[in-house]
């Protein structure tokens, strides 16, 4: 065996033994434990003490099924949806919405600094006057219970904030190809044992549907506090937990995504839009994360036809608890456990989208969305 041949097959086994030990890992990130269920049909809740902001900005085809499913949820939900600034008649569409409490505002101007949907949410907080606050996205459908079922867990538990990470739309192929493994590396980025935990270190929350304690917000400044932040969601959860308060994450196949990713650019955009955040605009960890790419779903494939006995063992290891550790994720969501095997691929893609994201932000891009663009000279964190 030459040193080529001995370097690659030293690298396959730091694989297996890297695939190993997330096996091994005592806070599971690949398993599925945490998980919330709506109630029962047929059981009302009395969410008077509930109100739940929205913003939104050009959902003008989404809104109208989002509110209706509001109406499902229980008596006495208030809602505050703040148009921010939409062009295709948002705001319109969500006042022909009736039996709803609703109060409409319309939002205009975008101060410096500030991310369009954490200004949105600053200006519909303020007029929220009950216990509870739920963050709603525009594009999430709940299912009739969910919020008096969660409320009743955040009571039982002693949690004060709370978010559902949503299922996402997987009908057509780049959804079924992309879809979980969103899930997947995001429970491995942030592992939702570790989060639910009392340490500080750790905080996650999935942005789509979060209910907190109201006076939260004013305890950590309102959203003036992460106003310019990218990744709100997580960071909105590290603030939360800072103050000592308890919080938790999990799926739900309760609440669900209307937005649509027809075309791989559409799922492109929406993972280039913050994944470089996610490295902290490192281009060492951005290295770093390409060689721990290549080395976990590159190498284990191509060692399966290594000629070394020993290498092609460990390589068929490595690609059996790739797939293993992505299948309760294709699982939960019915998916096939046959696309596990395409991890490579998949990896790949995502890694390639990183990449995008690191190359616009160099360009002077560091985000955009909705006819939006966030500029990376004025990077606020």
């Amino acid at each position: 065996m030459d040193t080529a041949d001995s370097i690659f097959g030293g690298l396959v086994f730091v694989s297996a033994t890297l695939w190993s030990i997330v096996l091994a890992l005592p806070w599971f990130p690949w398993l599925n434990r945490e998980v919330l269920r709506s109630s029962p049909g047929g059981h009302f809740y009395d969410l008077g003490d509930v109100t739940v902001v929205i913003p939104a900005r050009d959902e003008a085809g989404v809104i109208g099924q989002t509110l209706a499913a509001l109406k499902e949820q229980g008596g006495g939900l208030r809602v505050v949806l703040v148009d921010d600034g939409s062009t295709d008649g948002t705001g319109e569409a969500a006042g022909r919405v009736e039996g709803l409490d609703l109060t409409l505002l319309r939002n205009e101007s975008l101060p410096p600094g500030w991310s369009g949907k954490l200004w949105a949410l600053e200006q519909g907080v303020a007029r929220v006057g009950t216990e509870y606050t739920v963050l709603l996205d525009a594009d999430i459908l709940l299912q009739p219970g969910v919020l008096g079922v969660l409320r009743e867990k955040m009571r039982s538990e002693g949690i004060q904030f709370a978010s559902l990470m949503a299922s996402l739309r997987m009908e057509n192929f780049w959804e079924r190809l992309l879809m979980p493994a969103f899930v997947y590396f995001f429970k491995m980025l942030y592992p939702f044992a570790l989060s639910n935990s009392p340490d500080r270190r750790f905080a996650a929350a999935a942005g789509g549907c979060i209910m907190l304690e109201t006076r939260l917000l004013e305890r950590i400044g309102g959203f003036a506090a992460i106003h310019g932040a990218l990744i709100d969601d997580c960071t909105l959860a590290k603030k939360v937990k800072a103050t000592g308060a308890r919080t938790w994450i999990g799926l739900s196949r309760s609440v669900v995504s209307l937005r649509r990713y027809d075309t791989l650019a559409d799922v492109w955009d929406m993972i280039a839009r913050t994944a470089f955040t996610q490295l902290r605009y490192s281009a060492w960890l951005l290295a770093l994360c390409t060689l721990l790419m290549l080395i976990l779903f590159w190498l284990p494939a191509a060692g399966l036809f290594a000629s070394d006995e020993g290498v092609t063992l460990a390589a068929a290891w490595a690609v059996l608890l790739m797939a293993g550790t992505y299948m309760p994720t294709l699982r939960f969501y019915g998916r096939s456990a046959a696309w596990g095997l395409l991890m490579p691929v998949i990896a790949g893609a995502y890694l390639a989208m990183t990449w995008s994201s690191a190359l616009r932000y160099w360009r002077g891009e560091r985000s955009r969305w909705k006819g939006r663009v966030y500029s990376s000279e004025d990077d606020t964190g």
